[in-house]
This record gives structure tokens, sequence and C-alpha cells, in this order.
């Protein structure tokens, strides 16, 4: 799966990072609007996760064939879950038609292209993690703070928006290439380590 060549999904994926705001919906400090903000907070997060797809390039072994759906696996409560599987209904990668399936935080999961932790435990979403490190699955988290394990992608709140950080080397080590497109809409990137050179240190 290769990034597009044009910049119009880059522009679309701006103006979704701009669309949210806590300022939205009922008054600001009931129980509505927190509900209510939390659910808008969660549809822009489900929007990225398959607009993020034809960003990335995947190699060409992820998938069993050029149309094989893209695996969107969530491990988040049954609310977000839901909002997952309504944001991606009827959406495709490319020739790659979006597939959503739920799995347990904890669990060792396999075949997924894009695995979203949300809202799972830090000790949870880091053996989630790790048991995907090295294979080529975008994992996608929401840490809120600098310690936090994340993924490939991590979504933070900036300025009541929704915004993500990406770990390029992260995305290395598990086969992955990130458009500079999206780079570029980054909050923060993390850097590619460069290679060392033949002969270092010995």
């Amino acid at each position: 799966m290769r990034a597009p060549s044009t910049a119009r999904p880059a522009r679309a994926l701006l103006r979704a990072a701009l669309a949210w705001t806590l300022a939205a919906g009922p008054p600001a400090g009931t129980a509505a609007a927190a509900d209510d903000n939390r659910l808008l907070e969660y549809e822009v997060k489900a929007t990225y996760l398959y607009k993020f797809a034809p960003f990335v390039q995947w190699p060409s072994s992820a998938f069993d064939s050029p149309s094989s759906p893209l695996q969107l696996c969530v491990a988040a409560t049954e609310a977000v879950g839901d909002v997952v599987e309504r944001a991606a209904a009827g959406q495709s990668a490319g020739e790659h038609p979006v597939a959503v399936r739920r799995v347990p935080a904890a669990a060792r999961v396999s075949g997924c292209h894009i695995l979203y932790l949300a809202g799972t435990r830090a000790a949870s979403t880091a053996a989630a993690l790790d048991a995907v490190r090295g294979t080529p699955v975008l994992t996608v988290t929401d840490g809120a703070g600098e310690r936090d394990p994340h993924g490939v992608v991590n979504f933070v709140i900036r300025e009541n928006r929704v915004r993500f950080q990406i770990d390029n080397q992260e995305a290395a080590e598990n086969s992955l290439l990130i458009s500079s497109k999206l780079l570029s809409l980054a909050d923060y990137v993390w850097p590619r380590l460069e290679a060392a050179p033949a002969g270092a240190g010995r």
C-alpha cells in the first residue's frame, strides 16, 4: 500500500483535526457536556484511524492479496468499539476494505494492520505494544503523559483539539513507512535513528 500522490487527503485530515473542540455541545460543567465531548473526541479519533491508512505503506507480505481487508483491531470499551465500527463502516484504504475487529487488550493478537489501544491501563498498553513490536502493525494509543507507553501514533489533546504524535523510529521497527505528508501534520515526531555506519564500535 502506497501513500497517495496528491495533497488532498492531507488537507482533509487537517480539517478533521480542527473540527472538534471541547467547547462544542451542552454547557460546560454538566454531565451531559462531559459525555458528549468524550463521544465527539472518540468520533474524531475513530475517523483518523482509517484516514491514517493511505499515508502508511505496509510490506506487501502484510496482506494476503491486493484486495484483502485492512484489519482495524480495537482494544477498548464497548462504547468506543461501537464508535469505531460506525465510523469505519463502508470505508476502504485503496483496494482494501476496512474491517473492524475487537480484541482483548491483554491478549496476543495477530492479523491486525492497525491496533488501537484506547483507555487501557499503562501496563496493558505496554504489554500489547511489546507483543506486536517488530511486526507490520500500526499501533495507535491514547497516551496522556510523556512517560505513558505510546504506539507508532499517539493521540493527544492540544488546545481542546484532537492531535496526534508519530514515533517514526517505532514505525521503522514495525517495517512501516509513514508518508511525509502525515508526518508534517503531526503535533510531534520522534525521528528515525540513524543507522550505525559499517564497522562502528569495532
